[in-house]
């Protein structure tokens, strides 16, 4: 039984999604004014994994991630560089969507903010009708949060003196946590029309919107990292229940640890920041991710080449015991025989199956999973490659590639599934069909001739013996 993390409350919980059998998971994604880096791809690896492990037990998962392409650092970005916002939204935005390509990340909706203006305005209007926002002189809007009950809740700020928001105008709002809906334009900054005039949307409204239109009123999962929690994830609650009038809002809030470099939060004022383009300079894409996925996602990460390097070898087992496994089905050099120490075999790959479960049951404990991935890659070596059967063999290449469903670092190793050795195969079909025909069963060993034929393989009977050959 899976149990999660639930940010909202601080405790473990049964998961039971809205609508049984499926899973509605939205992820704060990026403001799209800079390279991405180190510290977004935890977040992003974190809830891949996640994402994999649901679609592993059946569900069928919608993973929703939004693109901030208007933002006031996008505007500074490009007054800085001397181009147009877009031009920096679009530069930034080809460069996240390939660092997600690397780390073999799919997601399957990315909505932009400026694609969803009039999505935004109709939620700024049901807050305002319901009473919770309120324009203020300049044309901006802001939410009430004195009109919301149970703000601070999510991040355990439950005082007044700790709603403290990231502000630009004070004068004009009730109380000097109230937080912006709607920014009114300022002089050579873009702009949209609104019914309270032209301006452009405040941050935490675009994920109210964009998460309402695609996942519906209520959903499952609302992840991002937990330097979100307060203010954003917390405004984001707010409004939304306050527009929709549904609590829970979402049933699930998860949040990916923090990622230090060497003990240090990862921030420009330090230096200290690398981007993956750097990292991927250094290090596969395919290491960098295993690094990242076998971190619990709860915890902070903290990079260092030691990590890195302990990572790559990690991956180097992972491929050799895979390829180790692939050339024993491709060769076909093992027994079909099934003796005391195969039996034990299949019995102890049992025991890591359920393991691995059993850790990501556990508020997806990867690095718990991961022990029993390592333990399967330790039995290919030390004892399955040494005296091979065959049932042994074929039970630890799907074994593996269960537990790549959800590393995904092995995928092209497991792509079109097991390489069984086509002669070997090829000659089991010739030889059923022989006893067929012993049989005088000719209807069926027919059948079985004019089916091989169909797949290009030609088989011609000699007496009681039969010969094939490709077409």
């Amino acid at each position: 039984m899976l149990r999660v993390f639930n940010t909202l409350g601080r405790k473990l919980e049964v998961f039971e999604p809205v609508n049984p059998g499926r899973v509605a998971i939205y992820v704060c994604g990026p403001t799209v004014y800079d390279h991405t880096h180190l510290g977004h791809a935890r977040t992003y690896v974190a809830f891949d994994v996640i994402k994999r492990y649901l679609k592993l037990l059946g569900y069928d998962v919608f993973h929703v991630q939004n693109i901030t392409d208007i933002d006031d650092k996008i505007i500074r970005r490009a007054a800085e560089e001397g181009v147009s916002w877009r031009d920096v939204a679009d530069a930034y935005t080809r460069d996240y969507l390939d660092a997600l390509s690397k780390l073999n990340i799919r997601v399957d909706l990315h909505p932009r903010v400026t694609e969803h203006i009039s999505e935004i305005i109709r939620f700024v209007q049901a807050l305002i009708e319901r009473g919770h926002a309120y324009v203020a002189p300049s044309g901006s809007v802001y939410f009430d949060v004195d009109s919301y009950e149970g703000y601070g809740e999510l991040s355990g700020r439950l005082a007044r003196e700790l709603w403290g928001q990231e502000q630009e105008v004070v004068k004009e709002k009730k109380n000097p946590y109230d937080f912006a809906l709607w920014k009114a334009a300022k002089p050579g900054e873009p702009w949209w029309e609104s019914p309270w005039g032209p301006g452009r949307p405040g941050w935490h409204i675009e994920c109210s919107a964009m998460s309402t239109l695609y996942l519906g009123e209520q959903f499952d999962i609302h992840g991002g990292g937990s330097d979100l929690i307060f203010p954003h994830h917390e405004n984001e609650r707010a409004q939304s229940e306050s527009a929709l009038g549904k609590r829970p809002w979402v049933k699930y809030w998860l949040h990916t640890g923090m990622l230090t470099v060497r003990g240090e939060k990862m921030s420009k004022s330090l230096g200290n920041i690398v981007s993956l383009k750097e990292a991927f300079s250094k290090w596969k894409p395919e290491v960098v991710r295993l690094w990242l996925a076998t971190v619990h996602y709860r915890s902070v990460v903290d990079f260092s080449e030691e990590a890195l390097h302990q990572a790559q070898r990690n991956y180097e087992r992972l491929i050799a015991a895979a390829k180790t496994l692939r050339d024993l089905l491709r060769k076909g050099e093992y027994s079909f025989r099934l003796n005391e120490e195969g039996r034990s075999l299949l019995g102890k790959m049992d025991e890591l199956r359920r393991g691995f479960y059993a850790a990501m049951d556990d508020d997806f404990n990867v690095s718990k999973a991961f022990s029993y991935v390592y333990e399967l890659t330790s039995l290919v070596f030390s004892r399955i490659a040494e005296k091979p059967e065959g049932a042994v063999v074929l039970r630890a290449y799907a074994l593996m590639e269960e537990f790549n469903r959800v590393l995904g670092v092995l995928d092209g190793l497991f792509a079109g599934g097991p390489p069984l050795p086509f002669e070997q195969l090829v000659e089991l079909i010739v030889e059923v069909r022989r006893k067929l025909r012993l049989s005088r069963n000719y209807e069926l060993a027919d059948w079985i001739r004019a089916e091989m034929a169909k797949l290009g393989i030609k088989l011609y009977d000699r007496g009681e013996e039969t010969a094939w050959q490709l077409a």
